[in-house]
């Protein structure tokens, strides 16, 4: 069985006037699912709050993450908790909906091509998930350790001292 790890589908079409605002937190189970799913320690808590409105014939969707998620330093193998603030901000247009040229969209270049939304739906819990994941450290270190390489302010040996140490000994007769 396949099962989604964090999923809060929301019907958008119709969508009121003055928009929608929601918020959700997912539960412990859910953060179980979603910390084996992105090789975290733990996820205790994660929250998602939500502004969503028209845009075009699709909706655009503002929002902010909170999570604290528990990693694993890269240095030192120890656990350690960190807490994550991410700014959500993210366009979807129905899939019949005619995909204009990039350029008369509108859109900053630094903006996404909107996502397609299906059956006038989507799902905040996906959304929150995925940019969690996007926001995570590849190479979390916990604060107040450093990476020391081996042999850090030592001369280093030359192979020729070897040779030199074995080269010394006496040669039996």
């Amino acid at each position: 069985m396949n099962e989604i790890a964090f999923s809060r589908p929301l019907r958008v079409d119709p969508l009121p006037r003055a928009g929608l605002e929601k918020e959700i937190e997912a539960t412990a189970a859910e953060c179980e699912r979603l910390a084996a799913l992105n090789g975290l320690v733990a996820i205790p808590r994660l929250t998602a709050r939500f502004r969503i409105s028209k845009w075009r014939r699709g909706v655009h969707v503002e929002g902010e993450l909170a999570a604290r998620v528990t990693q694993t330093c890269v240095v030192s193998l120890e656990p350690f908790d960190a807490d994550i603030e991410e700014t959500i901000d993210v366009r979807f247009l129905p899939a019949d909906a005619h995909k204009p040229h990039p350029e008369s969209l509108a859109l900053s270049p630094d903006d996404d091509e909107p996502d397609e939304l299906i059956d006038g739906k989507i799902d905040l819990g996906a959304l929150a998930a995925e940019f969690l994941a996007l926001s995570l450290d590849p190479y979390p270190r916990k604060p107040g350790v450093a990476f020391e390489p081996p042999g850090q302010g030592e001369e280093p040996d030359s192979p020729f001292d070897r040779l030199r140490v074995l080269s010394d000994r006496e040669e039996p007769d």
